[in-house]
Protein backbone atom coordinates (compact mmCIF):
# COMPACT_ATOMS: atom_id res chain seq x y z
CA UNK A 1 0.00 0.00 0.00
CA UNK A 2 2.75 2.49 0.41
CA UNK A 3 4.65 2.04 -2.69
CA UNK A 4 0.91 2.64 -4.35
CA UNK A 5 0.67 5.48 -2.33
CA UNK A 6 4.17 6.77 -3.15
CA UNK A 7 3.50 6.24 -6.62
CA UNK A 8 0.34 8.02 -6.68
CA UNK A 9 1.86 11.40 -4.89
CA UNK A 10 4.80 11.47 -7.22
CA UNK A 11 1.84 11.48 -10.45
CA UNK A 12 -0.03 13.92 -8.22
CA UNK A 13 2.51 16.24 -7.70
CA UNK A 14 2.99 16.77 -11.43
CA UNK A 15 -0.40 18.57 -11.72
CA UNK A 16 -1.45 21.94 -10.37
CA UNK A 17 -1.71 21.67 -6.61
CA UNK A 18 -6.07 22.44 -6.31
CA UNK A 19 -6.54 19.99 -8.93
CA UNK A 20 -4.43 17.69 -7.13
CA UNK A 21 -5.96 17.69 -4.46
CA UNK A 22 -9.44 17.35 -5.80
CA UNK A 23 -8.56 14.04 -7.10
CA UNK A 24 -7.22 13.02 -3.91
CA UNK A 25 -10.19 13.63 -2.12
CA UNK A 26 -12.22 11.58 -5.14
CA UNK A 27 -9.75 8.86 -4.96
CA UNK A 28 -10.61 8.01 -0.99
CA UNK A 29 -14.47 8.72 -1.56
CA UNK A 30 -13.76 5.75 -3.83
CA UNK A 31 -12.16 3.77 -1.39
CA UNK A 32 -8.77 4.15 -2.80
CA UNK A 33 -7.24 4.88 0.25
CA UNK A 34 -6.08 2.69 3.76
CA UNK A 35 -9.14 1.26 5.48
CA UNK A 36 -7.94 -0.03 8.83
CA UNK A 37 -9.82 2.67 10.81
CA UNK A 38 -8.31 4.86 13.71
CA UNK A 39 -4.78 3.55 15.65
CA UNK A 40 -5.03 2.81 18.84
CA UNK A 41 -3.68 1.77 21.93
CA UNK A 42 -3.99 2.18 25.79
CA UNK A 43 -1.09 4.79 25.60
CA UNK A 44 -2.86 7.00 22.68
CA UNK A 45 -6.52 7.11 23.28
CA UNK A 46 -6.77 10.86 24.44
CA UNK A 47 -9.99 12.75 26.26
CA UNK A 48 -9.53 16.01 25.10
CA UNK A 49 -12.31 18.70 26.42
CA UNK A 50 -14.63 16.02 27.08
CA UNK A 51 -14.05 14.29 23.10
CA UNK A 52 -12.74 10.67 23.44
CA UNK A 53 -10.18 10.45 21.09
CA UNK A 54 -8.38 7.06 19.20
CA UNK A 55 -5.11 9.04 19.15
CA UNK A 56 -4.31 12.48 19.50
CA UNK A 57 -3.00 12.70 15.35
CA UNK A 58 -6.04 14.70 13.37
CA UNK A 59 -6.27 16.04 10.34
CA UNK A 60 -6.73 19.99 10.23
CA UNK A 61 -9.37 22.05 8.70
CA UNK A 62 -8.58 22.87 5.01
CA UNK A 63 -8.41 19.10 4.16
CA UNK A 64 -12.32 18.21 3.95
CA UNK A 65 -13.49 21.59 3.26
CA UNK A 66 -16.33 20.15 1.96
CA UNK A 67 -17.21 17.35 4.42
CA UNK A 68 -17.26 14.91 0.74
CA UNK A 69 -14.78 11.97 2.06
CA UNK A 70 -15.43 12.07 6.12
CA UNK A 71 -15.90 8.16 6.71
CA UNK A 72 -12.89 7.45 4.06
CA UNK A 73 -10.74 9.39 5.75
CA UNK A 74 -11.08 8.69 9.14
CA UNK A 75 -10.66 5.25 8.35
CA UNK A 76 -7.06 6.39 6.81
CA UNK A 77 -5.54 5.86 10.77
CA UNK A 78 -6.38 9.56 12.43
CA UNK A 79 -7.75 10.03 15.88
CA UNK A 80 -10.37 13.06 14.04
CA UNK A 81 -10.81 15.29 11.27
CA UNK A 82 -11.98 18.86 10.98
CA UNK A 83 -13.67 19.89 8.24
CA UNK A 84 -13.95 23.40 6.49
CA UNK A 85 -13.95 26.45 6.97
CA UNK A 86 -17.82 26.45 6.77
CA UNK A 87 -19.92 29.69 5.76
CA UNK A 88 -23.17 30.86 6.01
CA UNK A 89 -23.47 31.01 2.41
CA UNK A 90 -21.59 29.03 -0.54
CA UNK A 91 -18.70 31.17 -2.01
CA UNK A 92 -16.17 30.82 -4.49
CA UNK A 93 -13.18 32.29 -2.99
CA UNK A 94 -10.19 34.05 -4.42
CA UNK A 95 -9.52 33.52 -8.46
CA UNK A 96 -7.33 30.77 -9.32
CA UNK A 97 -4.41 29.59 -8.77
CA UNK A 98 -4.45 30.16 -5.06
CA UNK A 99 -2.52 27.54 -4.07
CA UNK A 100 1.30 27.08 -4.27
CA UNK A 101 3.95 23.91 -3.75
CA UNK A 102 7.12 24.85 -2.13
CA UNK A 103 8.36 21.38 -2.90
CA UNK A 104 12.25 22.64 -1.43
CA UNK A 105 10.73 24.11 1.90
CA UNK A 106 8.19 21.23 2.63
CA UNK A 107 5.66 23.71 2.18
CA UNK A 108 2.53 25.31 0.93
CA UNK A 109 1.10 28.76 0.43
CA UNK A 110 -2.38 29.47 -0.11
CA UNK A 111 -5.10 32.19 -0.29
CA UNK A 112 -8.20 30.09 -0.58
CA UNK A 113 -10.51 32.77 0.51
CA UNK A 114 -12.78 30.38 2.82
CA UNK A 115 -14.39 29.08 -0.63
CA UNK A 116 -16.88 25.85 0.06
CA UNK A 117 -20.21 24.70 -0.59
CA UNK A 118 -21.67 26.35 2.21
CA UNK A 119 -23.67 25.42 5.53
CA UNK A 120 -26.89 24.01 4.21
CA UNK A 121 -25.16 21.94 1.63
CA UNK A 122 -22.76 21.06 4.13
CA UNK A 123 -25.21 20.02 6.68
CA UNK A 124 -26.71 16.85 4.99
CA UNK A 125 -23.20 14.94 4.89
CA UNK A 126 -21.81 15.61 8.06
CA UNK A 127 -24.95 14.18 9.39
CA UNK A 128 -24.76 10.69 6.81
CA UNK A 129 -21.18 10.70 7.95
CA UNK A 130 -22.22 10.82 12.12
CA UNK A 131 -20.80 7.46 14.10
CA UNK A 132 -17.82 7.30 11.55
CA UNK A 133 -15.72 9.05 14.35
CA UNK A 134 -14.69 12.58 15.74
CA UNK A 135 -15.53 15.56 13.41
CA UNK A 136 -15.37 18.84 13.64
CA UNK A 137 -16.27 21.95 12.01
CA UNK A 138 -14.32 25.02 11.47
CA UNK A 139 -16.45 27.98 11.93
CA UNK A 140 -15.89 30.92 9.08
CA UNK A 141 -17.63 34.04 7.94
CA UNK A 142 -18.82 35.09 4.66
CA UNK A 143 -16.23 37.77 2.72
CA UNK A 144 -19.29 40.14 2.56
CA UNK A 145 -20.86 40.19 5.63
CA UNK A 146 -19.94 43.08 8.48
CA UNK A 147 -21.12 40.67 11.23
CA UNK A 148 -18.40 38.16 11.26
CA UNK A 149 -19.96 37.19 14.56
CA UNK A 150 -23.29 36.58 13.48
CA UNK A 151 -22.24 34.71 10.87
CA UNK A 152 -20.01 32.43 13.18
CA UNK A 153 -23.16 31.83 15.28
CA UNK A 154 -25.43 30.91 12.57
CA UNK A 155 -23.20 27.85 11.17
CA UNK A 156 -22.50 26.73 15.18
CA UNK A 157 -26.59 26.66 15.31
CA UNK A 158 -27.25 24.96 11.53
CA UNK A 159 -24.65 22.90 12.05
CA UNK A 160 -25.13 21.75 15.60
CA UNK A 161 -26.72 18.30 15.40
CA UNK A 162 -24.19 16.80 13.25
CA UNK A 163 -20.41 17.86 14.55
CA UNK A 164 -18.55 16.97 18.11
CA UNK A 165 -16.71 19.99 18.64
CA UNK A 166 -16.73 23.69 16.33
CA UNK A 167 -13.73 26.01 16.16
CA UNK A 168 -13.87 29.40 15.91
CA UNK A 169 -11.35 30.83 13.14
CA UNK A 170 -10.10 34.22 13.26
CA UNK A 171 -7.01 33.90 12.26
CA UNK A 172 -7.08 32.72 8.36
CA UNK A 173 -5.09 35.37 6.46
CA UNK A 174 -7.29 35.39 3.26
CA UNK A 175 -10.58 37.27 4.24
CA UNK A 176 -9.74 40.85 4.54
CA UNK A 177 -9.93 41.76 8.45
CA UNK A 178 -10.77 38.91 9.95
CA UNK A 179 -7.66 38.67 11.57
CA UNK A 180 -8.66 41.96 13.16
CA UNK A 181 -10.85 40.20 15.05
CA UNK A 182 -7.68 38.82 17.15
CA UNK A 183 -7.72 42.41 19.13
CA UNK A 184 -8.66 42.25 22.35
CA UNK A 185 -11.94 44.36 22.28
CA UNK A 186 -12.85 42.81 19.24
CA UNK A 187 -12.17 39.52 20.53
CA UNK A 188 -14.06 39.95 23.64
CA UNK A 189 -17.50 41.11 21.72
CA UNK A 190 -17.19 38.24 18.91
CA UNK A 191 -16.63 35.59 22.02
CA UNK A 192 -19.60 37.24 23.94
CA UNK A 193 -21.84 36.72 20.57
CA UNK A 194 -20.43 33.10 19.76
CA UNK A 195 -20.54 31.60 23.34
CA UNK A 196 -24.01 33.49 24.18
CA UNK A 197 -24.72 31.20 21.20
CA UNK A 198 -23.25 28.12 22.26
CA UNK A 199 -24.63 28.46 25.87
CA UNK A 200 -28.03 28.61 24.12
CA UNK A 201 -27.37 25.63 22.68
CA UNK A 202 -26.29 23.61 25.54
CA UNK A 203 -22.36 23.56 25.59
CA UNK A 204 -22.55 20.07 25.33
CA UNK A 205 -19.83 20.54 21.77
CA UNK A 206 -16.70 21.75 22.93
CA UNK A 207 -15.73 25.23 21.05
CA UNK A 208 -12.27 26.18 20.28
CA UNK A 209 -10.43 29.37 18.80
CA UNK A 210 -8.01 28.51 16.57
CA UNK A 211 -5.15 31.66 16.20
CA UNK A 212 -2.25 33.22 14.40
CA UNK A 213 1.27 32.11 14.42
CA UNK A 214 2.03 36.14 13.41
CA UNK A 215 1.37 37.09 17.74
CA UNK A 216 3.50 39.12 20.26
CA UNK A 217 2.91 37.51 23.41
CA UNK A 218 1.32 40.04 24.63
CA UNK A 219 -1.11 39.37 21.97
CA UNK A 220 -1.44 35.80 22.86
CA UNK A 221 -1.35 36.69 26.57
CA UNK A 222 -4.62 38.68 25.78
CA UNK A 223 -6.12 35.24 23.81
CA UNK A 224 -5.17 33.16 26.67
CA UNK A 225 -7.00 35.23 29.60
CA UNK A 226 -10.41 36.42 27.29
CA UNK A 227 -10.27 32.33 25.98
CA UNK A 228 -10.82 31.72 29.64
CA UNK A 229 -13.14 34.31 30.59
CA UNK A 230 -15.72 33.18 28.09
CA UNK A 231 -15.33 29.42 28.80
CA UNK A 232 -13.61 28.35 25.34
CA UNK A 233 -12.59 24.71 25.51
CA UNK A 234 -9.33 25.19 24.41
CA UNK A 235 -7.24 27.15 22.12
CA UNK A 236 -6.12 25.74 18.28
CA UNK A 237 -2.45 27.21 17.44
CA UNK A 238 -1.11 27.89 15.09
CA UNK A 239 -2.88 28.87 11.40
CA UNK A 240 -0.82 29.88 8.54
CA UNK A 241 1.81 32.52 8.23
CA UNK A 242 2.42 35.22 7.15
CA UNK A 243 6.46 35.32 7.49
CA UNK A 244 8.72 34.54 4.77
CA UNK A 245 12.09 34.05 6.07
CA UNK A 246 14.60 31.58 4.80
CA UNK A 247 12.38 30.03 2.12
CA UNK A 248 14.28 28.63 -0.73
CA UNK A 249 11.50 28.14 -3.64
CA UNK A 250 10.72 30.91 -6.43
CA UNK A 251 7.19 30.75 -5.22
CA UNK A 252 7.65 31.77 -2.08
CA UNK A 253 6.61 35.65 -2.74
CA UNK A 254 3.47 34.09 -3.42
CA UNK A 255 0.04 36.55 -1.80
CA UNK A 256 -1.47 34.03 0.69
CA UNK A 257 -1.03 31.89 4.21
CA UNK A 258 2.26 29.64 4.53
CA UNK A 259 2.12 26.38 6.04
CA UNK A 260 4.09 23.31 6.35
CA UNK A 261 7.31 22.89 7.97
CA UNK A 262 9.51 26.75 8.00
CA UNK A 263 6.11 27.09 10.42
CA UNK A 264 7.24 24.23 12.81
CA UNK A 265 9.77 26.10 15.17
CA UNK A 266 7.36 29.43 15.62
CA UNK A 267 3.86 26.92 16.18
CA UNK A 268 5.87 24.93 18.81
CA UNK A 269 6.81 28.22 20.72
CA UNK A 270 3.73 29.66 20.63
CA UNK A 271 2.54 26.18 22.11
CA UNK A 272 5.10 26.80 24.91
CA UNK A 273 3.98 30.55 25.59
CA UNK A 274 0.22 29.06 25.65
CA UNK A 275 0.89 26.77 28.25
CA UNK A 276 2.80 28.43 30.37
CA UNK A 277 0.07 31.11 29.92
CA UNK A 278 -2.94 28.86 30.82
CA UNK A 279 -1.12 27.41 33.49
CA UNK A 280 -1.97 23.98 30.96
CA UNK A 281 -5.85 24.17 32.71
CA UNK A 282 -6.79 25.10 29.10
CA UNK A 283 -6.41 22.56 25.93
CA UNK A 284 -4.39 22.85 23.27
CA UNK A 285 -4.41 21.59 20.04
CA UNK A 286 -1.07 22.14 18.25
CA UNK A 287 -0.90 22.64 14.47
CA UNK A 288 1.68 23.95 12.30
CA UNK A 289 4.83 22.36 10.23
CA UNK A 290 3.95 18.38 12.00
CA UNK A 291 5.11 16.39 9.66
CA UNK A 292 6.72 13.19 12.07
CA UNK A 293 6.09 11.30 15.08
CA UNK A 294 9.01 13.15 16.85
CA UNK A 295 7.44 16.72 16.02
CA UNK A 296 3.78 15.43 17.14
CA UNK A 297 5.66 14.26 20.85
CA UNK A 298 7.72 17.84 20.43
CA UNK A 299 4.18 19.52 20.57
CA UNK A 300 2.77 17.21 23.17
CA UNK A 301 5.56 17.80 25.40
CA UNK A 302 5.31 21.52 25.03
CA UNK A 303 1.26 21.43 26.42
CA UNK A 304 -0.64 20.17 23.27
CA UNK A 305 -3.27 17.22 24.24
CA UNK A 306 -3.76 16.75 20.53
CA UNK A 307 -1.90 17.59 17.00
CA UNK A 308 -2.88 18.04 13.50
CA UNK A 309 -2.12 17.76 10.15
CA UNK A 310 -2.51 19.05 6.87
CA UNK A 311 0.49 20.07 4.53
CA UNK A 312 2.88 17.49 5.22
CA UNK A 313 0.17 14.93 3.88
CA UNK A 314 0.62 16.83 0.43
CA UNK A 315 4.16 15.48 0.72
CA UNK A 316 3.53 12.12 2.72
CA UNK A 317 0.41 11.39 1.87
CA UNK A 318 -3.16 10.48 3.74
CA UNK A 319 -1.65 7.25 6.08
CA UNK A 320 0.65 9.74 7.03
CA UNK A 321 -1.45 10.48 10.26
CA UNK A 322 -1.40 6.91 11.05
CA UNK A 323 2.18 6.46 10.37
CA UNK A 324 2.51 9.49 12.80
CA UNK A 325 0.12 8.16 15.48
CA UNK A 326 2.18 4.72 15.32
CA UNK A 327 5.65 6.36 15.71
CA UNK A 328 4.32 8.46 18.93
CA UNK A 329 3.28 5.47 20.31
CA UNK A 330 6.71 4.24 20.45
CA UNK A 331 7.80 7.93 21.45
CA UNK A 332 5.82 7.34 24.72
CA UNK A 333 6.40 4.05 25.27
CA UNK A 334 10.21 4.40 25.22
CA UNK A 335 10.13 7.54 27.92
CA UNK A 336 7.54 5.75 29.92
CA UNK A 337 4.54 7.52 29.76
CA UNK A 338 1.22 5.34 30.36
CA UNK A 339 -0.84 8.15 28.63
CA UNK A 340 -0.97 10.78 26.08
CA UNK A 341 -2.05 12.67 29.03
CA UNK A 342 1.07 12.25 31.46
CA UNK A 343 3.19 13.95 29.03
CA UNK A 344 1.06 16.65 28.00
CA UNK A 345 3.52 20.02 28.61
CA UNK A 346 6.13 17.51 30.03
CA UNK A 347 9.18 19.88 28.97
CA UNK A 348 7.79 22.62 31.12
Amino acid sequence: MKALETAAMAALRRLDPERAHGLAIAALRAGLGPAGGPVRSPRLATRLAGLELPNPVGIAAGFDKNARAVRPILAAGPGFLEVGAVTPRAQPGNPRPRLFRLAQDRAAINRFGFNNDGMTVIAPRLAAARGAGVVGVNLGANKDTADKAEDYATVLRHLYAHADFFTVNISSPNTEKLRDLQGRAALDRLLERVTGEWAGLGRARPLFLKIAPDLSEAELADIAELAQAHGLSGLIATNTTLAREGLLSSQAAEAGGLSGAPLRDRAQAVMQSLYRMTGGVLPLIGVGGIATAEDAYARIRAGASAVQLYTAMVYEGISLPGRIARGLDALLARDGFASVADAVGADH
